[in-house]
């Protein structure tokens, strides 16, 4: 099994990269809308939820009046944002299970699935050294998204005093 720490580190390092590429998402809409950092700002933290987001972004990508280069690098980015986010939700919304000395074990989701004869909670995984590779996988993968991000607003006329 994986020690507690090992697993408490990695996931304060996915959720500390999670927040900072995400937050690169208000440089992103405010190239995609053309207005200044404190209005995107005021539209990023109305959207709640990270999925509204990046919802938005995409949308916004998709206009017509948008350059095609743009469009292909933005919901490029936002392809491989959501693929990671999977991890995110799973570490941000799972109990743990531990072993006779304390240590994780295992990863139980909060989530129901239910079909026509039954309803079961909660897929369980082993906290095993294949998923902690899997996650500082992810961790590497956000690292890589946020500087494609980056790479696109230093690149963009429209965004200023950064």
């Amino acid at each position: 099994m994986t020690a507690m720490s090992d697993v408490l580190l990695s996931v304060g390092r996915l959720n500390y990269v999670w927040t900072n590429t995400e937050s690169l998402l208000i440089y992103i809409i405010a190239h995609l809308l053309d207005v200044e950092k404190e209005a995107a700002i005021v539209v990023f933290l109305t959207l709640n939820t990270t999925r509204a987001r990046i919802d938005l972004v995409e949308r916004l990508a998709k206009l017509p009046s948008k350059p095609a280069a743009d469009r292909e690098a933005i919901l490029s980015a936002m392809a491989r944002l959501k693929k990671e986010s999977k991890m995110r939700n799973k570490y941000n919304h799972c109990i743990y299970s531990f072993d006779e000395k304390g240590e994780i074990s295992s990863t139980q989701l909060m989530r129901l699935v239910e079909d026509d004869k039954e309803i079961r909670y909660g897929k369980v995984e082993q906290m095993d050294e294949r998923e902690m590779e899997l996650l500082e996988m992810s961790i590497a993968e956000i690292v890589d998204i946020s500087k494609a991000l980056w790479a696109f607003i230093h690149a963009s006329p429209r965004i200023v005093a950064l």
